[in-house]
């Protein structure tokens, strides 16, 4: 995981999958992140964020434009 591209990324994918209605997950990722700002263990932020990105994808197959193209990308690069 890309920690500085992650820690520009991880509210607006905690906010998009509160627009989802993903909310629980939103809150998942929320206290993950921070816990890894805590203990620097990503395993938590890791494992959600990839869940995030599924959900994004899914999402995106039912309607290309319910997430940005860009913000699954950036996920996809800061997860790498």
């Amino acid at each position: 995981m890309k920690v500085d591209k992650m820690e520009k990324l991880v509210a607006e994918v905690i906010e998009k999958l509160e627009k989802l209605k993903q909310t629980e997950l939103a809150a998942d990722l929320s206290w993950c992140w921070v816990s890894f700002q805590n203990d620097q263990n990503p395993t938590g932020v890791v494992a959600k964020a990839t869940q995030a990105l599924a959900a994004f994808k899914e999402a995106r197959e039912k309607n290309a434009k319910a997430v940005a193209k860009k913000l699954v990308e950036d996920l996809e690069k800061a997860l790498a």
